[in-house]
């Protein structure tokens, strides 16, 4: 302690603020994060676990097992399995004078649909800015940039080589829990909203201007008046009402994805509900004991600093 008090009161200002900036990054990292998953716990505990068929339209909750949509698989480019949904990284070990670093040389997640199905039923899940927690996580070590072996065992082989690969993977007929913006769309059960999808194609059409003022620009003065707006607007109209016709005439889908509410976290796992609580509730707890460890810490090297000036 006195070694420590001492290098608190007389080190270089350098070394001494570099290391309370540390701490004081620490602190504030660990009140973050511990909220960050206090939150997603919060709300798997707060949403109640739906049936496919009976879910309603909105930020809902589903367990069942993972399968593949039919068509070409899905397959995790470094082991060359077929699954569900794959990340992977590549990392290549670097000398830099006397220290040597992992540098990421490749990487890639996959954005392929695929599907969530219980008893009652199918869902389209779509992995696009889902939060995924594997089944399986894979660390292996190789010579060359594209691993010529595959992870022996089916886990973690820490044998050094140049390369290191990391694969995640959820596989087909896994159980998998997911938590996220569920709607249907097709059929006459669709979520129908015409000013939103107005507002959206109009959008769209205004980024095309040139066109536009080609088609509805009657007197060529390079603007629309306000008649020649509320052509457009008509236009606008009659497209999506004749999109809600097609859409009734077809079979309706569910599909699950991102909500844009970082309070309704999305979220997919081959752990089970309450694993997942469990780990969050761990993560939390190690986060808080950071954030009071690391503040007392920075709160005493200041404190003992101006002391000692």
């Amino acid at each position: 302690m006195p070694d420590l008090l001492t290098w608190a009161r007389y080190s270089p200002p350098d070394d001494f603020w570099v290391a309370a900036g540390v701490l004081i990054l620490l602190c504030i990292g660990g009140f973050i994060g511990a909220f960050w998953f206090y939150l997603r716990k919060s709300v798997i505990e707060d949403t109640p676990t739906s049936r496919i068929r009976s879910a309603a339209q909105g930020y809902v909750e589903l367990v069942g097992m993972g399968k593949l949509i039919d068509g070409p698989p899905i397959i995790a480019p470094l082991t060359g399995t077929i699954c569900t949904w794959f990340s992977y990284r590549i990392e290549e070990r670097r000398r830099t004078g006397k220290n040597t670093n992992w540098v990421t040389v490749e990487k890639g997640v996959s954005d392929d649909l695929f599907l969530i199905q219980d008893e009652t039923g199918a869902c389209v899940i779509d992995p696009e800015g889902a939060s995924v927690t594997p089944g399986a996580n894979d660390v292996w070590y190789g010579s060359s940039k594209q691993p010529m072996t595959r992870p022996r065992g089916g886990g973690w082989n820490l044998i050094g080589g140049r390369y290191r690969y990391h694969e995640e993977r959820l596989h087909p007929d896994e159980p998998l829990f997911a938590i996220g913006l569920f709607k249907t769309v097709g059929g006459a059960g669709g979520d129908f909203n015409v000013d939103a999808d107005m507002r959206e194609l109009l959008r769209e059409w205004k980024r095309h201007s040139e066109s536009l003022l080609k088609i509805y620009d009657k007197n060529k003065d390079g603007q629309l008046d306000m008649e020649e707006w509320q052509e457009v607007r008509e236009a606008a109209y009659r497209k999506v009402m004749a999109d809600y016709n097609k859409r009734e005439g077809s079979t309706p889908t569910n599909v699950m994805g991102r909500t844009g509410d970082l309070r309704r976290p999305y979220l997919l796992s081959a752990v089970s509900q309450r694993g997942l609580e469990r780990r969050f509730t761990y993560y939390t707890a190690g986060l808080i004991a950071l954030f009071f460890i690391a503040g007392s810490a920075a709160t005493w090297l200041i404190s003992m600093r101006l002391a000692g000036g």
